[in-house]
């Protein structure tokens, strides 16, 4: 089969509907006119796809969901599926898609690209199941070293996986497109929207000290705290809520669709991205929520790692704590009592969003795939 233009398919585990940063990516590759297909996983609980994108995207379904038999499952039908497949070119979004990613690269002598999310083998769930990491790791020093393209969030992150995998990392960061005006929020599951909230959007997993953000709620005011999407720790937060009487002022919102997502962040009084130093991949991050919340003018109460030091140095557009309960109640209480404080943030927000935005990470972007391909 001949392929009338460059072809690429990008491979996650992950549900489609939610993936900012590969919905982005596909859409400007594809405005650029390369054939884009993306492929993830189908969930029982999976919305229908947005029919709307200018790329394709594929599911793959699985009888297991998560633990060990599902990466290796996924894997496998990863690869049935991408054998059969004509293209230019394969790209594995992080260590768990490489396996199948990689193996049919080399089989079918077609081009490998690596793009990482995070530092795989340092996420809070991995750093102590050693074997795990390792098997991990192998995987990507098996790899990685081949890949014609390699790219990540972070400049830090870019140069410990450079070193890690003898290969260059560039550098994409996840930020979202720059903010037009402000949208008013639309029905939100039920939620009175007319009360002032603290916004966190991303998953509800370990070390995102959303433990210590709930609790912290007994401390603050007249102010909610709105929690968007879900997690392995869904269950359990919810849990510590019914048991500390928080249910009047912590929101559990469940998965909220890109396009509703961006009103809810809009209007957010404070936004969180708070982190546990418990693994390189968290100390060395760059969050798409830290970016969403600065295009929206939020305020963010922020991990202290290296990366936010350094724009938070150039904008002072955050308040960096460490995380513990009595430092983000504080952080909350200054932000909604200081309002010198509260404008000076969000209008330097407003300004530090001129220079991270997907328009320019966009045309870095495009400029590295010519050069892969030549054009």
């Amino acid at each position: 089969m001949q392929l009338n233009k460059t072809k690429i398919i990008f491979c996650v585990t992950n549900d489609l509907s939610y993936d900012q940063r590969m919905q982005r990516i596909c859409s400007s590759l594809a405005t650029a006119n390369y054939e884009v297909e993306l492929v993830g996983r189908n969930l029982p609980n999976s919305k229908p796809l947005n029919l709307n994108h200018n790329f394709k995207q594929t599911r793959l379904t699985c009888k297991f969901n998560k633990g060990k038999l599902f990466y290796l499952e996924y894997n496998v039908r990863l690869f049935m599926y991408l054998l059969k497949q004509y293209t230019t070119a394969f790209c594995a979004i992080d260590l768990d898609t490489l396996f199948a990613v990689g193996l049919v690269s080399v089989l079918k002598q077609k081009t490998l690209i690596f793009d990482a999310h995070e530092h795989f083998t340092e996420v809070p769930e991995v750093t102590n199941r050693k074997v795990t990491q390792w098997i991990w790791n192998t995987i990507g020093k098996i790899f990685i070293p081949n890949a014609k393209l390699c790219y990540t969030v972070g400049p830090q992150l870019a140069n410990i996986l450079g070193e890690i995998y003898e290969n260059k990392f560039e550098v994409i960061m996840n930020v979202p497109a720059l903010v037009d005006g402000v949208d008013k929020v639309d029905e939100v599951n039920g939620v009175d929207k007319d009360i002032s909230y603290i916004f966190y959007q991303g998953a509800l997993n370990e070390s995102r000290g959303l433990e210590q953000a709930i609790l912290a709620m007994h401390q603050v005011g007249n102010i909610q705290l709105w929690l968007a999407g879900e997690g392995d720790l869904s269950e359990q937060l919810r849990e510590l809520v019914v048991k500390e009487k928080l249910q009047n002022k912590v929101i559990f919102l469940g998965y909220i669709q890109p396009e509703n997502l961006k009103s809810i962040t809009l209007n957010a009084k404070i936004g969180l991205n708070l982190l546990a130093p418990n693994g390189l991949s968290y100390y060395y991050s760059l969050a798409n929520k830290y970016f969403d919340y600065m295009q929206a003018g939020v305020p963010c109460i922020c991990a202290n790692f290296p990366e936010y030091i350094a724009i938070n140095n150039k904008y002072h557009c955050s308040v960096l704590i460490d995380c513990n309960i009595d430092l983000i109640a504080q952080s909350i209480n200054e932000l909604l009592q200081n309002n010198t404080l509260y404008e000076t943030l969000k209008n330097n927000s407003l300004k530090a969003s001129k220079n991270f935005n997907w328009s320019l990470e966009e045309q870095k972007l495009i400029g590295l795939y010519k050069h892969l391909f030549n054009k």
